[in-house]
């Protein structure tokens, strides 16, 4: 049965109002339009302190729990040590409990035994990754299973990654919901000009700077010729970490390196007025990034695979090696009508797939779901917040 309030808390994030991330992105998304369809909505946040005084405190903002959740770890240790605090809070609030990633989804049995409800995103598939060793593969493989079968339901934000989890799970557990973005049809030049930039003349890339999103590869492909337009990557370099020292030294006057830019504005700006937005993610589902790409109408040069290929459709070219990359950011440079038409192709997938509005309705029908609440119920539910707000 329906309860009067329907509530969800949402674990497994750094927390809102975002700053961090795709998945912090959209917990603030969902939580706003869940608040403004009736919904109580929680969600945790990390607050990482030299001793703790609070474990747990709350604040509303815009209508959301904030449950601020005291760690005085850093590192790996302190998000386990978030996530178990955060599980040990949630088990004894009602509601359904909405965990983004499995990293720590072995506290989600305690979770399961005090009988809440789990929806679980599962993210990518991060024991994949090769900047991982044994022991840290090993914790994400054992973790992905466990996440799969303690959670009553699964999201997988890509065909490929339902795929996948339909070797751990039946599908009949699974819903493939993908990520959100919102239309770009305008943004500033100042943000571009203030990098020494000039509109429509730069290429970006935008993504952490890790061997499996092929940054490398992309600044060494750039810098094999000459080009007449620069190359931006938008990512945390740090001189203590080998392959970050490598992109330093692979690139030429051409590139430039601006480090992590959190100001979405900025970065919408950059993304809006590139040439072509450059992805070379090889591990993981629908990347936001590359769906803000879209939406923002950009050409897209990406690696070749799975993931990308559903993701962008014929809005991209596509690079399997550094010689192919070369190849790709060529004729993005040279022909003015492919760079058009994949702009065009963009805008159509972003409108065709993943518009915020079809992403969190799926998300809110999966926690009815899990409430007891019918399909008709939820309608029925949604047309009753929207009359009384």
């Amino acid at each position: 049965m329906k309860p009067e309030t329907p509530a969800i808390l949402i674990l497994g994030t750094r927390g809102i109002p975002a700053a961090h991330g795709g998945f912090e992105t959209f917990a603030e998304r969902l939580a706003l339009f869940l608040v403004g369809r009736g919904w109580k909505v929680g969600v945790y946040c990390q607050e990482e302190v030299d001793r703790i005084e609070q474990r747990v405190r709350s604040e509303t903002w815009r209508g959301i729990e904030l449950i601020h959740v005291e760690v005085a770890s850093r590192g790996p240790r302190a998000t386990l040590e978030f996530d178990w605090q955060c599980v040990r809070d949630a088990a004894r609030r009602p509601g359904v409990c909405l965990v983004l990633g499995y990293n720590g989804a072995v506290f989600l049995t305690w979770l399961r035994l005090k009988g809440r409800k789990i929806l679980t995103n599962m993210d990518g598939i991060e024991w994949r990754r090769p900047k991982w060793g044994l022991a840290a593969r090993t914790w994400f493989w054992l973790n992905e299973w466990i996440g799969a079968w303690a959670s009553h339901r699964l999201v997988a934000d890509h065909p490929a990654i339902a795929d996948h989890l339909a070797t751990r799970r039946p599908r009949s557990a699974i819903a493939t919901i993908a990520y959100g973005a919102d239309p770009v049809t305008s943004a500033p030049e100042a943000p571009v000009r203030a990098l020494g930039l000039e509109p429509g003349r730069y290429l970006i890339s935008i993504a952490r700077i890790e061997p499996d999103n092929n940054i490398l590869p992309i600044v060494e492909a750039f810098c094999s010729r000459d080009r007449d337009m620069k190359l931006v990557v938008l990512g945390t370099l740090s001189d203590d970490i080998p392959y970050h020292v490598a992109i330093r030294k692979a690139a030429n006057g051409s590139v430039v390196l601006p480090g992590a830019i959190y100001d979405q504005a900025t970065v919408k700006a950059l993304r809006y007025h590139a040439r072509a937005y450059l992805h070379g993610h090889t591990v993981g589902g629908t990347n936001p990034s590359l769906v803000e790409a879209l939406a923002a109408g950009n050409m897209v040069i990406a690696h070749d695979n799975p993931f990308n290929r559903w993701t962008a459709g014929a809005a991209a070219i596509y690079f399997t090696d550094t010689d192919s990359c070369a190849e790709r950011i060529q004729q993005a440079q040279d022909d003015d009508a492919l760079v058009r038409n994949c702009g065009i192709s963009a805008t159509m997938r972003a409108r065709e797939a993943f518009r915020w509005e079809d992403v969190l309705v799926a998300y809110e029908r999966e926690a009815y779901r899990l409430l007891g609440v019918t399909a008709d119920e939820a309608v029925a539910a949604n047309r009753a917040s929207r009359r009384t707000a």
